[in-house]
């Protein structure tokens, strides 16, 4: 398996198209690619900017609590970084990032895995392809850890679990619970490529990732859990309802 981060030109807030960007810095994709996107040059495409006008922790919040399904109240929260659940992701400030910004607030996509799936279809008339996935992913924390990592949250193209269940462990047990999250796990390495500075790496194609099951419809549904089956509810239920509007 390759991990192949492509270097683009800078992707300009406040709106910038991410088509001519594809077109012109990704290699010719073979069968069987996966393409890494960061969550922010898709906001940018999409025009999910917000200027900055006063850079204060109120002017932050008031964008937080439109943009998060979920959210920690402020007077929970010790540090600078409000605590959020936005599209089924654990996340700082509902993904809302400033850097690389030039003067702007960027906001995660809207209906990340539709815009995922107009993408693939793209690439895949492009190229002749029939197998091809994309995930689009952005950094966040982990509890009780130092720095982030890399998730997931959108794609389209390929299913996101590998299925354990019924297998054999070494000693022969079937296992009941076991499924690997492909998705995330191919957002955290690629996350640690491309970087999160000033690299200008928002792409990286994965190719010959062999255990990966592709599929033509959306499959995001496969990866989500009930929040009252999760195994962390019980500090999942501490959140509050977002002021978001779809």
């Amino acid at each position: 398996m390759r991990f192949i981060p492509v270097k683009t030109r800078p992707i300009m807030p406040p709106k910038d198209n991410i088509y001519p960007v594809l077109d012109k810095y990704l290699p010719s994709l073979n069968e069987g690619d996966i393409v890494i996107i960061t969550s922010k040059i898709l906001g940018i495409h999409q025009g999910r900017c917000v200027k900055i006008n006063k850079d204060t922790r109120d002017e932050k919040d008031a964008l937080v609590m439109k943009e998060a399904d979920y959210y920690i109240p402020r007077k929970y929260v010790p540090h600078e970084y409000s605590l959020t659940i936005k599209d089924n992701t654990l996340v700082a400030a509902a993904g809302i990032d400033r850097s690389n910004g030039n003067g702007y607030y960027i906001l995660w996509p809207k209906n990340t895995n539709k815009l995922l799936q107009e993408m693939c279809g793209y690439l895949k008339k492009k190229y002749c392809l029939k197998k091809l996935a994309l995930i689009a992913i952005d950094s966040h924390s982990l509890p009780l850890r130092h720095g982030t990592t890399g998730v997931a949250m959108g794609f389209f193209g390929l299913k996101p679990l590998k299925d354990y269940r019924g297998a054999p462990d070494i000693f022969g047990r079937k296992l009941k619970v076991s499924r690997a999250n492909i998705v995330d796990s191919l957002a955290s390495i690629s996350n640690l490529l491309m970087g999160e500075s000033n690299e200008t790496t928002p792409l990286l194609i994965i190719r010959g990732a062999r255990f990966i099951e592709f599929s033509d419809v959306q499959t995001y549904r496969q990866l989500i859990m009930n929040n009252k089956q999760d195994f962390f509810y019980p500090l999942l239920k501490t959140f509050h309802k977002g002021k978001r509007k779809n």
